[in-house]
């Protein structure tokens, strides 16, 4: 298998399953978008058995793929996979023919089209992931937002086209950035060696450089505040994450899935990935900042979750809290904190998504996601409230069960970076059994609402095709809440060398002017925002005019 291009399969399978797709009449786009899946999820299995996991490979890549593209500028086809990107890539696959799996029933307008999307955004998400040239992850990182952007565009809610400008627009800033930062890296790297662009956008390259010679600290700082926002807004972090909502509401609800499940760990693995090992100094720097953000993220998403009225935005902020332990993990700058922000990537994957699948069953048969709408469906759905009480203690971190274990590690590992700060997210832990226990209460408990009782014989218990999505995520969330060392040997490498990289490094002193600016500066973003916000309720709330309609 090192000699076959397995990679390269598994990455383009799904594009040449979207171009037969194409070819192919209507009717047969469910079942050849599906096969296309399958095929590319059975690939990506095949890596794993391929797999020499073990902290013996030191986090070193395998079925390496390294052929010149653009050689002028020292640009790369270059792929490769640790125990970190393999995990990602099976997580992407099996969402992938889940969602397709799910859009069987929802999805009744322009079928091909919507499979065609999902395939290519498949080969975008995968992309990312294998990619160890960063021209080239930057190449599959922009693929990737156009297809979410048809997805969300043209099969989405009432309010998608809002949603879609708002979230290809924050995307599009960070990613931009981004891109600068990785042309001034290229940049720095080529100085650095006599002129020769020969390696210049090369991972392993650049990463043997930042831990040798390094960057310069100016370079470090500004290019990993550049890398950061592009993360912060894919995660998304407090105070970027304001396109994630809308994004999800009006998305649906196989686009929910891929969207919780893998395009918000875009960000997290590119932390992991890029920013940490290249700029292990600025990343010192700024660490306590992002430390205090994601303990912000974990506050605020559960207490503005539990006051939500929607089932999905619910759902949608409840990611944005999950996410800043993940983020709080990787900045702690140890083992236990990182190896809790992976296997918390992995989780939140598989929970969120299993209850983003779980509430577009119940809009299915209700056109509506009001919580105060419902109550009293344990009696008329048993096998759909089972499954949702399922996920929600998932989520919620009870023991023997996923969630629990990826958290309690990150809060280890804060333990040992701060008392303090693991105390704090502690306590937020229990916000987050609030609000998804007084959720499920409400909706599944009690009388049977008279919103629901209206619906009579259309108010159905699960299918068949419905419990087909959702078993193989309830399987996998307690298979590694009872045996988490299949993912943590697996990463066990990837850990220790991203650890490595950034252990020896220290913080860059920063001018005081500076700093002030930078703490100042998200501060009147957050201001403006709320003040914002408060502007659109006002507008909102005001009397409609004679032949038009309030905002």
């Amino acid at each position: 298998m090192d000699t076959f291009p397995i990679l390269t399969v598994v990455t383009f399978l799904p594009l040449v399953g979207a171009i037969i797709v194409a070819l192919a009449p209507a009717s047969y786009a469910r079942q050849l978008a599906l096969g296309t899946a399958l095929a590319t999820w059975v690939a990506s299995l095949l890596l794993v058995v391929g797999f020499a996991a073990g902290p013996q490979r030191g986090g070193l890549f395998q079925f390496v793929i390294d052929a010149p593209w653009i050689p002028f500028f020292g640009i790369k086809y270059k792929m490769g996979v640790d125990g970190l990107s393999l995990i990602l890539v099976v997580l992407t696959t099996t969402l992938s023919w889940i969602s397709i799996l799910a859009s069987f029933g929802p999805i009744k307008d322009r079928i091909k089209e919507y499979m065609i999307s999902f395939l290519i955004l498949e080969v975008g998400m995968i992309g990312v992931f294998v990619a160890l040239d960063l021209f080239l992850f930057y190449i599959f990182w922009e693929i990737v937002l156009v297809p979410m952007y048809l997805i969300i565009g043209i099969w989405g809610g009432a309010n998608r086209i809002y949603a879609t400008i708002k979230f290809v627009l924050y995307t599009l800033v960070g990613s931009l950035l981004m891109l600068v930062a990785i042309l001034a890296t290229a940049f720095a790297y080529q100085a650095g060696h006599g002129g020769s662009w020969a390696g210049a956008f090369d991972f392993e390259q650049l990463r043997q450089f930042a831990t040798t010679t390094g960057f310069a600290d100016g370079l470090q700082l500004a290019a990993f505040l550049a890398f950061f926002l592009a993360f912060a807004i894919k995660v998304p972090m407090f105070p970027f994450h304001t396109w994630l909502p809308d994004a999800h509401v009006e998305a649906p609800t196989a686009g929910s899935v891929i969207l919780a499940g893998v395009m918000l760990k875009l960000g997290a693995y590119g932390f992991i990935r890029f920013a940490l090992p290249l700029f292990p100094a600025a990343a010192h720097t700024f660490g306590p900042a992002i430390i205090v953000l994601s303990l912000i993220a974990i506050i605020y998403g559960a207490i503005v979750a539990l006051v939500q009225p929607d089932l999905k935005k619910l759902v949608a902020y409840s990611s944005v809290s999950h996410m800043g332990f993940v983020t709080l993990g990787i900045f702690v700058f140890n083992q236990q904190g990182m190896d809790g922000a992976i296997l918390q990537i992995v989780n939140h994957g598989l929970i969120t998504g299993g209850l983003f699948l779980l509430v577009g069953v119940i809009y299915e048969r209700t056109h509506d996601r009001t919580i105060a709408k419902m109550g009293g469906l344990a009696g008329v759905t048993p096998v759909y409230a089972a499954t949702f009480g399922f996920f929600v203690f998932a989520s919620a971190g009870l023991p023997l069960l996923s969630g629990f274990v990826g958290e309690f590690l990150v809060l280890v590992g804060a333990f040992v970076f701060s008392p303090i700060v693991a105390a704090i997210a502690t306590f937020c832990m229990i916000l987050a059994a609030a609000y998804l226990l007084w959720m499920f209460q409400r909706v599944v408990f009690g009388e049977l609402s008279d919103f629901l009782r209206g619906l009579g014989h259309h108010l159905t218990d699960m299918t068949p095709t419905e419990i087909l999505t959702l078993a193989p995520l309830g399987a996998l969330v307690v298979v590694f809440g009872v045996f988490p060392s299949l993912v943590l040997d697996l990463i066990a490498g990837s850990v220790t060398r991203v650890l490595d990289d950034v252990g020896s490094a220290r913080s860059i002193e920063i001018a005081p002017e500076v700093a002030i600016v930078a703490i100042a500066l998200p501060i009147i973003f957050v201001v403006l925002r709320v003040i914002y916000a408060a502007y659109e309720d006002t507008r909102a709330g005001e009397p409609l005019e004679a032949g038009g309609a309030a905002r």
